[in-house]
């Protein structure tokens, strides 16, 4: 189908937000839509035009994400949509590529995105990066725990304590966003409706926080952060004492979270969930920010393919020095005595964001790498949790 691709002008934003409206089905008053376009994030509008109308779209977000203790530039792709009749005319497809080509050019090294079929986006690079745990748990299973020392307090209006504790829980985890002041206000607090409580440990510090909202006899928690075990358990004990208010209590947690081992009785709701997709945007780039383990010098030959981005198709010279910093350059020739490797961008991504090992890569067919290369990869690549509490 021929089309336009070109940045949405800013008297198009309307235009662009009825489309999600009626992509996504939900109604917005004209207030609305003016008061969500003068709070609009940094970002990147790409629209598909046919014969000047607006045909398809999608958004990039200029965000920040945690990888391996490191912030990175992030893209995150979000409001992908097209009206019906434009459907199946491969206007999506080159939304995406040109995305690619725009965040290669911006320095986002890495993009995210939640998907509406995890098949779909696999063909355009992107590979699982992300899933939570999700609980629910009746009142009568909650840990019953004594008294705590320190204490919980609710707060209000105090962002950077709140900020200064999720920073220091994300950096724990890769792909959590490095969180602006702008996200906290625009995106955070006003989707994660309720009461925010603060934990306080005996020396009188802050430890972590919940965001919460109890509703028909629901308690669920928007989001819990601990910092270590003792703000675990004042937290808990603290949810546990609405338990006169409510029937049960639902929220969602790191994939490895720990609370089921934690419970005299670990038979809660729990269900693992599939949720974010990333993709490494430009390779060399990001392998060039990478922290690799410290400790190791070597050399890799990794032969990398990817159909959507050109750019980092190729067999490349990996160079890793001990500090646990990196440089990548094309090689002409393979060479037989240095290790060798090869993956599609997906895997690749999976690998480097340490969703999944180097070796279970190998044992089902997604990676091919020689038993030093496979060694050399376990031991580069820090071993860090995936986990992301936001949505865009």
């Amino acid at each position: 189908m021929d089309a336009e691709i070109r940045l949405l002008l800013e008297e198009e934003m309307i235009e662009s937000m009825e489309l999600s409206e009626f992509a996504f089905q939900y109604e917005q008053t004209p207030e609305e839509r003016e008061r969500k376009r003068a709070a609009r994030l940094p970002s990147q509008n790409w629209g598909a035009f046919v014969q000047e109308r607006l045909a398809a779209k999608l958004t990039i977000l200029e965000l920040k994400t945690w990888i391996q203790g490191k912030v990175f530039d992030m893209g995150g792709i979000a409001g992908v949509a097209t009206w019906p009749e434009y459907r199946r005319g491969g206007l999506v497809s080159r939304l995406l590529e040109r995305a690619l080509a725009d965040m290669r050019q911006r320095g986002q090294t890495v993009s995210f995105l939640h998907p509406f079929d995890f098949g779909f986006y696999r063909k355009f690079g992107w590979e699982t990066y992300a899933e939570y745990k999700k609980y629910e748990i009746p009142t009568a299973l909650l840990p019953k725990l004594p008294p705590q020392p320190g204490a919980v307090r609710r707060i209000k209006d105090d962002l950077p304590l709140l900020s200064g504790l999720y920073e220091q829980m994300a950096r724990r985890y890769n792909g959590t966003l490095a969180r602006s002041e702008a996200w906290w206000q625009h995106r955070v607090l006003p989707s994660k409706k309720g009461t925010v409580a603060v934990c306080f440990d005996a020396a009188g510090e802050p430890a972590g926080y919940a965001i919460y909202q109890v509703k028909d006899r629901t308690m669920t928690v928007h989001e819990l952060v601990c910092l270590h075990h003792g703000a675990r358990l004042q937290l808990w004990r603290f949810i546990a004492d609405h338990d006169s208010m409510i029937d049960k209590v639902t929220l969602t947690a790191p994939a490895n979270d720990p609370l089921p081992f934690v419970l005299s009785n670990p038979r809660i709701g729990q269900e693992i969930v599939p949720y974010f997709m990333a993709r490494i945007v430009d390779a060399p780039a990001f392998v060039a920010e990478y922290p690799f383990s410290t400790g190791i010098e070597c050399e890799l030959e990794l032969t990398l393919t990817d159909e959507r981005a050109p750019w980092n198709a190729g067999r490349f010279r990996l160079k890793v020095y001990e500090a646990g910093a990196a440089s990548i350059e094309a090689a002409a020739h393979p060479v037989a005595q240095i290790p060798q490797l090869s993956c599609n961008i997906q895997t690749f991504t999976s690998m480097l964001m340490s969703y999944q090992r180097p070796a279970l890569l190998r044992d089902i067919g997604r990676l091919s790498a020689d038993d030093n290369a496979l060694e050399l990869l376990e031991r580069l690549i820090p071993a860090a949790q995936t986990y992301l509490p936001d949505f865009f």
